[in-house]
């Protein structure tokens, strides 16, 4: 560095000498000889910079991969794992399948990929665990979820990344998918997010599903909500859907019309089910039964909705385990798809079926079976039912379900509220002889 010091800056600040003629050519020579080294230094500065910007960029971005919720050697081994089917293929059931569950820390979720489990099938959930209601809850369910061998990744169905090596990783038989951005009267306040996750979620699911190798066959959640302002009852699959009463139902219409299109063009497999007002265990808390049971034993007030001419709202209510027995049996019975490398070889099944109770009840009598139960009486506010996408009634025909998928729901409102009120009660801890919550 000092003979580069030396060629840039003079000997003596602020002088400069006055050369002879004589000396013209050796200095002419210096000259040459000084760039020379100039360039030289400079491209070992760029390279030196380039290879500085390489590494950096490197460690930066193995720093994001690391840090990502997935990934990695240990992440794989657990979803093999999870993934792998524990009951032999001359089992009563038939050979074990292999599911990806997403929206796996939801309510029907936690339920359906507890009893794939049970039964020997291999598992792997994926959930966002977004704050629609409260993640603690979510977490939870993750937690019960891990207890018994099923791996959750924490991830969004919109991450085509996260699909592809879930898929690249394990080669699942079916995908069930449940995730979605649930709740009728939220689609007024966040519509973007009904978009995002029953729209755009649901076709980055199925271009994985398309691509994959072997293809899954797919069950997935629509809803009741589809029937709209339909007043033929009880509602029938063969019924008109093209009258939506709200966003969420829209979404979950074009959810039908968007798997129809990929089960056309792909050859997948796809059978959607119409659920009709599940509860549980473990269920959603934004739910009309969960909070009244909430508000009802911290004495705070609820409202019943009121259709037109004070006539009463009533729905299908169906409890947790029939929908659930409904979503195997969906699985059972999918068929294959028929693509390879996200062409289409030939048809694949194309189903939707309803899976409700068959007995809808009124929710003031909803309303007193949970006052039995917790032993407390409701402060009711009884006001009209706003304009907010609500429909005054469902009724669930079942016959195509029992027919093709043996579908037969055994449990009552009554015998179902009980479960549901026993685990609320034990899950945050009331204390009836104080009525106060242990873990609020």
């Amino acid at each position: 560095m000092r003979v580069l010091e030396d060629e840039l800056f003079p000997s003596t600040p602020g002088k400069v000498k006055v050369e002879r003629a004589g000396t013209m050519s050796r200095h002419l020579h210096r000259c040459f000889a000084s760039t020379g080294t100039m360039f030289l230094w400079a491209l070992f500065l760029v390279a030196m910079t380039a290879t500085y910007l390489s590494v950096h960029s490197f460690v930066d971005t193995s720093s994001r991969y690391f840090a990502a919720s997935w990934g990695g050697l240990h992440w794989e081994r657990q979803i093999r794992a999870s993934a792998s089917p524990r009951r032999p293929p001359g089992s009563a059931e038939g050979a074990g399948l292999s599911v990806l569950v997403t929206g796996a820390a939801g309510f029907v979720g936690t339920h359906c990929a507890l009893a794939l489990r049970r039964r020997g099938d291999g598992v792997v959930g994926i959930d966002n665990f977004n704050s629609y209601y409260d993640p603690s809850l979510k977490k939870a369910r993750r937690a019960l979820l891990g207890s018994h061998g099923v791996f959750v990744v924490e991830g969004d169905i919109n991450d085509g990344r996260l699909l592809a090596k879930l898929f690249d990783v394990v080669p699942f038989t079916h995908v069930l998918h449940l995730a979605a951005q649930a709740g009728v009267r939220y689609a007024m306040e966040n519509p973007a997010s009904y978009v995002h996750s029953n729209i755009a979620g649901l076709v980055s699911l199925l271009e994985a599903c398309k691509d994959a190798d072997p293809q899954p066959a797919i069950v997935w959640a629509s809803s009741s909500s589809v029937y709209g302002l339909n007043e033929r009852v009880p509602f029938s699959e063969a019924h008109r859907t093209d009258q939506p009463a709200s966003l969420y139902a829209a979404t979950k219409k074009a959810g039908e019309e968007i798997t129809h299109t990929y089960n056309h063009i792909y050859g997948l497999s796809v059978t959607g089910l119409r659920f009709f007002t599940v509860y549980g265990p473990w269920g959603r808390p934004d739910m009309a039964y969960f909070s009244f049971t909430r508000n009802i034993l911290q004495g705070k007030p609820i409202t019943v909705y009121r259709g037109r001419d004070h006539v009463d709202l009533a729905r299908d209510f169906t409890y947790i385990d029939d929908i659930v027995r409904g979503c195997l049996a969906s699985l059972d019975t999918a068929g294959r798809s028929t693509g390879t490398g996200g062409k289409k070889r030939g048809p694949a099944p194309y189903r939707i079926f309803n899976l409700g109770n068959t007995s809808p009840v009124t929710v003031p009598t909803l309303v007193s079976i949970l006052e039995r139960y917790l032993r407390v009486k409701a402060r009711k506010n009884v006001v009209e039912m706003p304009g907010n996408g609500d429909v005054p009634y469902t009724h669930a025909n079942i016959s195509l379900a029992r027919e093709q998928l043996g579908y037969k729901p055994t449990t009552s409102l009554e015998m179902g509220l009980k479960k549901f009120v026993r685990w609320y009660l034990s899950y945050y801890g009331y204390n009836r002889g104080t009525h106060t919550f242990r873990n609020s």
